[in-house]
């Protein structure tokens, strides 16, 4: 990070002179009138002096008591997870570019397709838990859906003459692409419920949902496709270790749906990282995830228990007292940031914190 620099030279005032010239006894100024007028400007040329002297003192002071950055090793990303399609399954990548919107891979980007009714409601694993199991993919400007005992439908990416449908997430209003009457039939056949779904795209031109309208410690500034809030969630292999050890069953990371996963460190330590650099990203934390009843849908199977993990999370993951009014009785599982420098993200990059 640039410090404030003091400015490298003082703007220097010239002391003015007295004219020579000689003035008649009917002149308007006298040699009292310019030895006053003297005075005036060297006063102004030395409060000018003066100020730019106090600027420059309170630069080297801000340069020389700020505490300098410190980046410490705290981890090494051990898994990319991509998730297309809400609610669906995760694509593992070797590296994905970090955008402020969050990741993306070739042409998928993650949370960037979604299910929704006719009436444009989204549609997630908690209300369909067996979203869990559809894979989507992209090959050669193609969308690929498969899902168990499903034939592999594809379409074309771009479908500029289909329609954009208006769509409500969390209560707020986003548009999408429908992506046709095949991918339609193909969900609602593999979900089987009565009632017609469609599926939709979110294109780089359309307006991107704001996460301060549902969760305000988020900035202002700050945009996002169809994830639930923010653009990266991130979470460690030590704290999904520290659960399973408190279950009957062992759970997978990819049961929380993260896009970062870090290993080599101790459990929960992700809490502490309040800004990160892995390799030329940078990311600022903005909050603790709030887990809910989707924790309860197996990603193996598509079944929603509607009890663990998140009644054993509830025993020991609740926020402090102070943050109640944020997270209620959620319990608290991995971390979600924001990105302050855009890059490339690899398996194997060191995590580092920056504290100062």
């Amino acid at each position: 990070m640039l410090l404030n620099k003091p400015p490298s030279e003082t703007s220097r005032t010239e002391e003015p002179c007295l004219s020579h010239e000689v003035h008649s006894p009917g002149s308007n100024m006298n040699v009292k009138d310019l030895a006053v007028n003297a005075f005036a400007q060297n006063k102004k040329a030395a409060l000018l002096i003066g100020a730019g002297v106090a600027v420059l003192g309170l630069g080297l002071g801000y340069k020389y008591t700020r505490k300098p950055e410190k980046v410490v090793r705290v981890g090494v990303v051990s898994q990319l997870l991509v998730h297309p399609l809400k609610s669906g399954k995760a694509v593992s990548v070797s590296l994905a570019e970090c955008h402020n919107i969050g990741l993306k891979y070739g042409e998928l980007q993650d949370r960037h397709w979604l299910v929704i009714t006719e009436d444009g409601h989204m549609v997630t694993g908690r209300q369909e838990p067996r979203l869990v199991l559809v894979s989507l993919t992209c090959e050669g400007g193609r969308v690929c859906l498969n899902g168990p005992d499903m034939e592999e439908l594809r379409f074309p990416l771009q479908q500029p003459d289909n329609p954009v449908t208006d769509c409500r997430v969390f209560g707020a209003d986003i548009q999408g692409r429908d992506c046709g009457d095949e991918a339609s039939g193909w969900l609602t056949r593999y979900l089987g419920a009565e009632k017609t779904f469609r599926l939709v795209h979110f294109e780089p031109q359309m307006k991107p949902r704001r996460p301060v309208e549902k969760e305000p410690l988020f900035p202002q500034y700050e945009q996002v496709a169809y994830p639930d809030i923010g653009p990266v969630m991130l979470l460690s292999e030590a704290s999904v270790r520290d659960l399973s050890s408190r279950l009957e069953r062992d759970v997978t990371v990819e049961r929380f749906r993260p896009n970062i996963v870090v290993g080599d460190c101790e459990p929960f330590d992700e809490d502490s990282w309040e800004k990160i650099q892995i390799g030329e990203v940078q990311l600022q934390r903005v909050m603790s995830c709030g887990r809910c009843i989707f924790t309860t849908v197996d990603p193996e199977t598509g079944v929603i228990s509607r009890k663990e993990p998140l009644e054993t999370l509830k025993s020991y993951r609740l926020c402090n007292p102070s943050e109640k009014h944020i997270y209620k009785s959620s319990p608290l599982f991995g971390q979600l940031y924001t990105v302050k420098k855009t890059g490339i993200l690899q398996v194997g990059d060191e995590v580092y914190k920056i504290t100062h």
